[in-house]
């Protein structure tokens, strides 16, 4: 029987107050019949729009209808023929704005929670499968992609999948790129990154760390010297936007490229971290996006006992995921919209100890669709702090 109600359900979680103050995962996942009881909200349309939002193009209605049958290793097998990483994306893809944006129940209630059907079927799978992937048939011709983030991995799993005989260079110690240094444990934990790797080697992908191509190896090298027919380049944005004002190079300044990472691969969280954190009293994160909920939800269980989102347009206008603003909020930290930084100020040992910040107004729509933000003819506000993350964006670094 079909499931009527104009709300999804609700994803079990952690106690705000209790998880800011652990690196566990917030989210703990549908039980088995809370995923059955979602998966019969779906119509089964028969021109499915949700399938339109996605960008692997799942068979979302086949793979929910298995669901809503108990076929819980069907709807996975329905998924991993489309998609090579199905227990990260159904973590931290934005279904808001892809499938779910374009689902027909959300036109009169919520939208089928298509992202948290996907995260249960591949947990389910890595739960319960005993056999290994099936290995496909080398076709006899080699790729080698660089870097393994989001992209490479996913690559490297299409290509395998195909008979391609994939290798993938990774600059760090380990694989996995922005979903191992960037994103927090508490969102992904990294053993479910691990686990979507195995899977690929399992397919017979080669995964080679501490691999800088460019220095270590050419490209030119690659296929001159190795064989490769072929080369993939994902190596991601990593390079980080800065705002341009005084005091920006002070120490406590940090970007959020530098933050997370400390944070995710070195875990500076440890009390026996080699890379350790500044312990904080006040924080002040700057930017609206993921990556600011990130820095400012890490700095809270680094034991902040304040934590700023400073952000220069309304918090309705942030491109965080819904969920994550909530999140950080509901965990203790405040959002102060419409401020940008003008300068951060400091002590006698020249650290920073307080950021000063503009007032803002809604100005004229811009080319994002959002209003611009504009100077106020309000005073500055000093936000005393001790540590200011800089979350603003990347930008991808070419070297000619």
């Amino acid at each position: 029987m079909a499931n009527m109600s104009l709300k999804k359900n609700p994803m079990p979680s952690q106690d705000p107050i209790v998880r800011g103050k652990n690196f566990l995962e917030v989210a703990t996942g549908y039980t088995k019949e809370m995923a059955i009881d979602e998966a019969q909200r779906c119509l089964l349309c028969k021109n499915p729009r949700c399938m339109g939002g996605c960008p692997v193009h799942i068979h979302i209605p086949e793979f929910v209808g298995l669901v809503a049958q108990g076929k819980f290793e069907e709807a996975y097998q329905v998924i991993s023929k489309s998609s090579s990483l199905p227990a990260v994306c159904g973590r931290v893809c934005p279904q808001e704005s892809q499938c779910e944006g374009l689902c027909v129940r959300g036109i009169k209630g919520e939208p089928v929670a298509i992202g948290r059907l996907e995260r249960f079927v591949a947990d389910w799978h890595n739960e319960h499968a005993t056999e290994a992937p099936v290995r496909p048939e080398s076709n006899g011709h080699k790729v080698a992609v660089v870097g393994s983030g989001p992209a490479g991995l996913t690559c490297a799993g299409d290509l395998a999948k195909l008979g391609y005989e994939v290798t993938i260079f990774e600059a760090l110690h380990l694989a996995g790129g922005v979903l191992v240094y960037g994103i927090p444990e508490f969102r992904l934990p990294k053993s479910i990154v691990q686990k979507e790797i195995d899977g690929l080697v399992a397919l017979g992908v080669k995964v080679e760390t501490n691999m800088v191509i460019g220095r270590s190896i050419t490209i030119d090298e690659l296929v001159s010297e190795y064989g490769f027919e072929a080369v993939f380049i994902g190596s991601g944005a990593g390079l980080p936007k800065f705002m341009n004002i005084p005091g920006e190079n002070l120490k406590g300044v940090y970007s959020a490229n530098e933050f997370l990472t400390r944070v995710n691969l070195m875990k500076a969280y440890r009390p026996d971290s080699t890379t350790p954190i500044k312990q904080s009293k006040n924080v002040a994160v700057v930017g609206g996006g993921n990556v600011a909920m990130d820095a400012a939800r890490c700095a809270l269980r680094l034991g902040a006992e304040k934590v700023y989102i400073a952000y220069r347009r309304r918090k309705k206008d942030m491109t965080a995921l819904p969920d994550e603003v909530e999140g950080a909020i509901a965990e203790g930290c405040e959002v102060l919209e419409m401020y940008a930084p003008d300068s951060v100020k400091v002590d006698e040992n020249n650290r920073c100890v307080a950021m000063n910040l503009r007032p803002q107004m809604a100005g004229a729509i811009d080319r994002s669709g959002r209003p611009s933000p504009v100077d106020a003819p309000a005073p500055v506000l000093e936000l005393e702090c001790d540590l200011v993350v800089v979350a603003i964006g990347q930008n991808i670094q070419y070297q000619v």
